[in-house]
């Protein structure tokens, strides 16, 4: 009896000890978009290294995939399920409720109604802010010789999808620019996707021919394209979500960055510690979950003690950021 009891209680603690298990789901622009799903997935890969989880991955190839591919996790045991981004928030909502007892992590979406969920948002906008600043720092300096730059006073931003996450970058890159250089001119234009590299390029090019010799990537997989562009064009292109310099180190002016890989490592971090907690975190500048990244070495060390000192200012307080874009200009 005392060895059938000594054997319950290894199985029992076997059990118990059993890795938590976790899921994403990335949207539609997979693994290689060299942004926010990549991201997601980096910090997937840290918390397998290090927390010791058990992580899975499937990549989304249309929206309708997303109910049966954060339901196949959850219907198989999965601990906590990923859903990378904003396009996923309906989807979540629903599965969330089907699975009360799975947790679920969405990003880029506030879902504040279910016990099981947690959101991840982040303001881009003071990421934005900075990007949109140096590029109008850039613009309006005249005696600044960089290889294809114009001095038009003419940018540009190339978006994914009309959608928040999206828009709020816009709204600082707005905000920064017309703050170091009133007199400047924004171009706007919208792909109406993430995953589609040559409409990247196409539009890119467009803002390009009306003078925009600095253009914003604010697309996703999408943008990859408009990076190409730039490179090929000899003009300069921000990068987004991620540190994208190394994709074309002499025309990524810099990046507005977003550490995705840092919400989802905390998330699972806070899992296994059983201190799972629903409703919104936010990332942004003064917590380090948004940032700038690399900014190209030709640039005057002026300009980059400036955009240091407007982060310190946004983090502070002391300057505000609307995550609106301006209904000027």
């Amino acid at each position: 009896m005392k060895r059938v009891l000594l054997l319950a209680a290894v199985l029992s603690g076997a059990a118990l000890a059993a890795p938590l298990k976790v899921g994403l789901v990335t949207d539609i622009g997979g693994l290689n978009d060299h942004g926010f799903n990549q991201l997601a997935y980096q910090g997937l890969l840290r918390a397998e290294k290090t927390l010791g989880i058990t992580g899975s991955v499937v990549q989304s190839q249309a929206q309708s995939d997303y109910v049966p591919n954060l339901s196949n996790f959850a219907r198989n045991g999965y601990n906590l399920v990923i859903a990378v981004g904003y396009l996923m928030q309906d989807a979540v909502e629903r599965v969330s409720k089907e699975f009360p007892n799975t947790k679920f992590l969405i990003i880029d979406s506030a879902i504040t109604n279910r016990k099981n969920v947690t959101s991840a948002i982040f303001s881009t906008q003071e990421c934005g802010y900075l990007v949109g600043a140096l590029a109008g720092l850039v613009e309006k300096d005249k005696a600044l010789k960089l290889p294809g730059l114009a001095h038009n006073n003419i940018i540009g931003v190339v978006g994914g999808i009309s959608i928040p996450p999206v828009n709020t970058y816009i709204a600082g890159y707005y905000q920064g620019a017309m703050a170091t250089d009133p007199n400047i001119k924004i171009l706007r234009g919208y792909t109406g996707n993430f995953n589609d590299p040559a409409a990247g390029k196409q539009l890119t090019l467009a803002q390009h021919s009306q003078g925009a010799d600095i253009v914003f990537m604010d697309a996703g997989g999408t943008g990859l394209g408009g990076i190409q562009a730039a490179k090929q064009g000899n003009f300069y292109a921000i990068g987004v979500d991620t540190d994208q310099a190394y994709l074309a180190p002499h025309h990524v002016l810099t990046s507005a960055v977003k550490g995705v890989n840092t919400s989802v490592y905390d998330t699972i971090a806070a899992l296994t510690k059983g201190k799972f907690r629903p409703g919104i975190s936010t990332f942004d500048l003064q917590n380090h979950g948004v940032g700038i990244g690399t900014i190209l070495s030709s640039v005057p060390a002026k300009f980059k003690a400036e955009i240091a000192k407007l982060a310190a200012e946004i983090a502070s307080g002391k300057i505000k950021v609307s995550p609106n874009i301006p209904k000027t200009n």
